[in-house]
């Protein structure tokens, strides 16, 4: 698959981490990687976003494309409004994603915050660019109490637009996990509407060093993302 489009349950979950797995698997494996970030919120001109941070950890052979920033760390619609910027349409993400594919073996394509966040007024959102793209949409989700009912509303709404949910990955494993952690590695894919557990990657990837990240990569996410992880 030439795109993919990574959603979350919510913010700071661990999407722009998750992304950066997927880009250090996928060079290992010899694949050039783009990655696109829609809406970056929050940010001033010149402050590292989640596209540099996932260059970052992932390394050579990334190469990171931000379309918009906005100041102020809101949803990309208020942002964007309060900012009286203009707002990032699907249409855009589309094209640019498109345009990568043709540059690029792998795009990834990081939402900010949920699926359904508005990018503009007009209520578009990054489900309708993964709908333009007619890409797969991959769930980062929490491990804690609760990411069962939030992993099954991202589940319906992507299948109400017709949209291939291509798994879940749990952003951020705890070292020590609970009894709710353990049982939901059991429970999200059913949560999911069938599509299968991916991976989970272990608090605190972030904060490692590069290196060390890209080595340890795949042993977070499961095979048909190109690593070794099994629940």
């Amino acid at each position: 698959m030439a795109v993919i489009v990574i959603s979350g349950t919510g913010t700071e979950i661990g999407k722009t981490v998750v992304t950066a797995t997927l880009a250090a698997v996928a060079r290992t494996q010899g694949r050039t990687v783009a990655v696109l970030k829609p809406a970056q919120t929050g940010l001033a001109p010149g402050e590292p976003g989640d596209a540099d941070e996932v260059v970052r950890l992932a390394g050579d052979g990334v190469t990171g494309v931000e379309l918009a920033r906005f100041p102020e760390p809101l949803a990309p619609a208020t942002a964007a409004r309060r900012a009286g910027l203009p707002p990032v349409r699907p249409h855009d993400v589309a094209t640019a994603a498109a345009r990568l594919a043709t540059e690029y073996d792998l795009v990834l394509v990081e939402g900010a915050g949920g699926l359904l966040v508005r990018f503009d007024d007009e209520g578009a959102t990054l489900a309708d660019a993964a709908r333009l793209l007619d890409a797969p949409v991959l769930v980062v989700t929490p491990a804690a109490l609760g990411t069962l009912n939030a992993t099954a509303l991202t589940a319906e709404a992507l299948r109400a637009r017709g949209i291939e949910l291509l798994g879940v990955v749990i952003g951020s494993w705890p070292s020590a996990p609970g009894l709710a952690e353990r049982c939901n590695v059991i429970d999200l894919p059913e949560a999911a509407a069938g599509a299968p557990l991916l991976g989970a990657v272990p608090e605190g990837a972030g904060a490692l060093a590069p290196a060390e990240f890209r080595t340890r990569a795949t042993t977070w996410l499961a095979a048909p993302l190109g690593g070794t992880w099994q629940p």
